[in-house]
């Protein structure tokens, strides 16, 4: 009877064997009803160490992330006072460290000077660029005053005013003269069946009757009388501005008019000339 008794109080301090009797009791019976149970066992000292412990920790780990967000940014970055609240006179010369510079007591007396150049202005460059385009104009010129010079045997302009080949003059006969060398190319500088320019061509017919002229334009326009444009025949000159030749009537032109084409007669394209006859 004592050691039923026993068994009895240890079923009812161990709650394992007390859990696992009640499993069993309602096995049996199939009555669904919970069985009796004994009083609860207090559960294990080492259980309630570990939970204080872990109360401890996380008190701790929330207490330091408050303060962490607490703290200012400016705490963590590199010279954070100085880049807040300005660099003091003794922060700079600690940063920097000390300097000193020795000069020389000669450097008071040296004179100083700016760098010696000189800039091309674009008005330079242009005349530098003018100047060499002339020169090498003046070199193919001469190439071709060499060419044009072997190419021609004729009379000159010097041998026809020694000997003129139409002593008697007039305007029809010096257009006549003029009209036969139609299609002789233009040349620069050129006086001579070889080759004319617009002064040039002029020059050599007149010079057939026995008239000196200039081998100019200008010279040319100079060396007559200005007559009206109702007046003007073939043979009297046109002048204008660079540029003249013998005027062809109504409204035309009998000269040498530029590089690359030859003497021919065409309408005049400008209202600025005016007319000079020659031998009165």
């Amino acid at each position: 009877m004592a050691a039923s008794r026993r068994r009895s109080i240890f079923r009812a301090t161990n709650p394992t064997d007390d859990s696992a009797g009640a499993s069993r009791a309602l096995a049996r019976t199939g009555t669904g009803l919970a069985p009796r149970r004994g009083p609860v066992a207090a559960p294990p000292k080492r259980s309630r160490r570990r939970g204080a412990l872990a109360n401890v920790v996380f008190m701790t780990l929330a207490g330091g992330l408050v303060a962490t967000m607490a703290i200012p940014a400016y705490a963590f970055a590199p010279d954070s006072k100085e880049a807040n609240f300005g660099a003091t006179a003794s922060t700079e010369l600690t940063r920097s460290g000390a300097q000193t510079v020795e000069v020389a007591d000669q450097a008071a007396t040296v004179s100083v000077a700016r760098d010696g150049f000189t800039a091309t202005t674009p008005e330079e460059l242009a005349a530098a660029a003018a100047a060499k385009a002339a020169e090498a104009r003046r070199v193919e010129v001469a190439a071709q005053m060499t060419s044009y010079a072997a190419s021609y045997s004729g009379p000159s302009v010097a041998e026809y005013l020694a000997n003129p080949s139409h002593p008697s003059f007039d305007l029809a006969s010096v257009y006549g003269v003029a009209s036969q060398y139609q299609g002789v190319p233009y040349v620069y500088g050129g006086a001579t069946p070889a080759g004319f320019d617009c002064s040039g061509f002029v020059m050599y017919v007149y010079a057939q009757f026995g008239i000196s002229l200039p081998h100019s334009s200008v010279g040319q326009g100079a060396a007559g009388t200005r007559i009206a444009l109702a007046d003007a025949q073939p043979g009297d000159l046109v002048i204008m501005d660079g540029h003249d030749g013998f005027y062809a009537g109504n409204g035309n032109i009998l000269h040498a008019p530029y590089e690359g084409a030859a003497v021919r007669v065409q309408p005049l394209w400008t209202s600025s000339y005016y007319i000079v006859r020659l031998g009165i």
